[in-house]
């Protein structure tokens, strides 16, 4: 298991990291770290998981969260496609919370949830953004803040129904972080509470407890979301038929998937498919 505290090489010389992350797989587990981070999806799907939410992501995606907000993206593993993104992190407080920056200040507290921008409009930036990748020192600094500066003018929602401010224990994330293991290593058959509580050596009662206090729901509402995740994707992105994808995606009852499907979407699964097509 990797560090879930993340360490970000931040200090006296250096306040902003900008990269461009490409390998096979995003391979950071759910973990956090002090600084603000922005990260736009350039290729690769898969699952994101920010604070207490859990649903997909595609190409083109732009997501901003506060420090010490739990987070990480894990992809569907592809030959074919690359995981690519563009990331920037920074330390807080860098841009001071002064009048002439309040609706800077007010994405940021918003970001405590994690906020994702409007796709279509979030088009106008990624240039901005991928400039700013590449420039270093004061050129950095006055890029990332023009770029956070249009951020603020760009419609966007939150993702998380809890706000994170305050990081969550090393002990909780490595536990969270090996049921999202588990969970990628499983869903495709029946999962059994004691399974999952047995990994993080917690009697059932325990785990049940302590995955609504730091998730917001239950074990298998969140198993449900996730599972609904991947069937979506699979729905869009291959031609197996509504059943098979059900099964796949660890579902022994077509008609429980269907109904759990809508409870999401407010579709059917071959509709959803075929108003996307359109």
């Amino acid at each position: 298991m990797k560090p879930i505290l993340e360490t970000i090489p931040l200090g006296v010389e250096k306040s902003i990291v900008a990269f461009n992350y490409i390998n096979d797989n995003f391979e950071t587990p759910w973990h956090f770290h002090p600084q603000l981070e922005l990260t736009y999806i350039e290729e690769s799907y898969g699952t994101k998981f920010i604070g207490d939410y859990v649903g997909a992501y595609e190409p083109e995606e732009l997501v901003l969260i506060q420090s010490n907000v739990p987070h990480c993206w894990t992809n569907y593993k592809s030959s074919a496609i690359k995981s690519n993104s563009f990331v920037i992190q920074w330390n807080k407080d860098i841009y001071a919370n002064i009048p002439e920056l309040k609706e800077l200040n007010i994405l940021f507290n918003t970001a405590s949830k994690g906020v994702i921008f409007n796709k279509k409009e979030s088009k106008k930036v990624i240039s901005l953004l991928k400039e700013t990748i590449n420039q270093d020192g004061s050129n950095l600094y006055v890029s990332l803040l023009k770029l956070l500066l249009k951020l603020t003018h760009i419609p966007y929602k939150t993702l998380s129904n809890s706000s994170f401010t305050k990081n969550i224990s090393n002990e909780y994330t490595s536990k969270i972080s090996k049921v999202h293991s588990f969970i990628a290593e499983n869903y495709t058959r029946k999962i059994y509470l004691k399974e999952v509580s047995k990994e993080v050596n917690m009697s059932e009662q325990s785990f049940s407890r302590f995955f609504l206090k730091i998730m917001g729901r239950t074990f298998f509402i969140f198993l449900n979301e996730y599972r609904i995740n991947i069937a979506t994707r699979m729905l869009l992105h291959t031609n197996k038929s509504v059943s098979e994808i059900g099964y796949a995606c660890g579902y022994e009852s077509l008609p429980f998937f269907f109904k759990k499907f809508k409870e999401l979407h407010h579709s059917s699964p071959a509709l959803y498919r075929k108003n996307y097509s359109k």
